[in-house]
């Protein structure tokens, strides 16, 4: 547990405690059983602090969502799936990562996705990541970029479109970089088609959520990636993709991804209807995205469950359609939101960012 003001000394760390908590309320009320406070940790007072006996089933941290089915809730993820996850996709990684590589960090560490694959991941590897404090400043992180010479870049999709745009981009020294990984976000197509062109280098798209702490499949890092794919599976993970009814969608088919493996969480802190609601009886976690296997064992996201755009009963994704768009060399981002329709009861409209 901690506070804003506990690297500070006295009186100085009272007041700003203080102030954050009850002047400005900057700190919600909470309650954390068994909760072991930073002063506590850093003092070193044996009197005070008991190692706890910690159990793989114990929490490790509540990470916090909007989760699958929107609403601030806290997924409750333990060491078991930490660990679990990192045994996982460690190995994708150790083919392009050694002690001396230089790893790009362009997601804050709060972010679920930076926090096990650069901080817990690449830093249990030994790779020395380099943190972007102000990804929104291009200029300066592809300055960072050029300095640091990295051997893999961990960014999301409208960044790296976002850096294709600068052009210093393309005469910074990017003469190590090995992989470039995308997550957090689906990566578009022709995005991962221009970074091939500019870096020379592959663009690997994987796939998670926070309540599954959070990789869920990769594009295998030993073969040329398949594009507008999130790869396949991790080890001891199974997915299945499901019909409205819940049955199995036939190979090829759309349907919502489930997914079951040692790192699905727990389940939602103190929200047992909601926890109820995405993880079923036997264990599957059923994700709110829209997705297909193909005979390979290709995954493809297709689209949110709630952002279908339903056309006289027909399902029309966004993604598609914005997917489409954005081959046109003069859009640089595109969106689709449905719009009410006498006719068709919704309609889609596109909306585009020019370059």
């Amino acid at each position: 547990m901690t506070e804003a003001g506990d690297m500070l000394h006295q009186p100085k760390r009272a007041i700003v405690n203080l102030v954050a908590k009850r002047v400005k309320k900057m700190v919600p009320a909470y309650d954390l059983p068994g909760a072991i406070a930073f002063r506590d940790l850093l003092t070193g007072d044996p009197g005070r602090f008991t190692d706890p006996r910690v159990e793989p089933e114990d929490l490790a941290f509540l990470q916090y969502t909007g989760g699958t089915t929107g609403g601030t809730k806290a997924a409750m993820l333990t060491h078991w799936n930490l660990l679990a996850n990192q045994a996982q996709f460690i190995g994708q990684m150790r083919a392009v990562l050694d002690e001396d590589s230089t790893v790009i960090a362009a997601l804050p560490l709060y972010h679920v996705f930076a926090l096990t694959v650069n901080c817990i991941g690449f830093f249990r590897l030994g790779g020395h990541n380099v943190l972007i404090t102000n990804p929104r400043d291009i200029p300066a992180f592809v300055k960072t970029i050029d300095q640091s010479k990295p051997h893999v870049l961990v960014l999301v999709s409208t960044l790296a479109g976002a850096l294709l745009e600068n052009e210093g981009f393309a005469k910074a020294d990017l003469s190590r970089l090995r992989i470039s990984v995308a997550g957090g976000m689906a990566l578009r197509t022709a995005v991962a088609h221009k970074w091939k062109d500019v870096t020379h280098t592959d663009m690997v798209e994987g796939y998670g959520l926070t309540e599954a702490s959070p990789v869920v499949s990769v594009n295998p890092t030993h073969l040329p990636p398949r594009l507008g794919t999130i790869g396949v599976p991790l080890s001891s993970t199974d997915v299945r993709v499901l019909t409205d009814d819940g049955a199995d969608a036939p190979l090829g088919e759309p349907g919502e991804l489930a997914v079951k493996g040692p790192q699905v969480m727990k389940g939602y802190w103190r929200k047992p209807e909601e926890t109820a609601a995405v993880i079923t009886d036997d264990g599957w976690l059923l994700t709110g995205d829209v997705a297909t296997i193909d005979e390979s064992g290709y995954l493809s996201i297709v689209d949110r469950k709630k952002e279908i755009i339903v056309v006289s009963g027909f399902n029309v994704y966004p993604g598609d359609i914005e997917d489409t768009a954005m081959q046109h060399p003069k859009v640089l981002e595109a969106g689709a939101i449905p719009i009410a329709d006498d006719h068709a009861g919704e309609v889609p409209k596109a909306l585009r960012g020019a370059t």
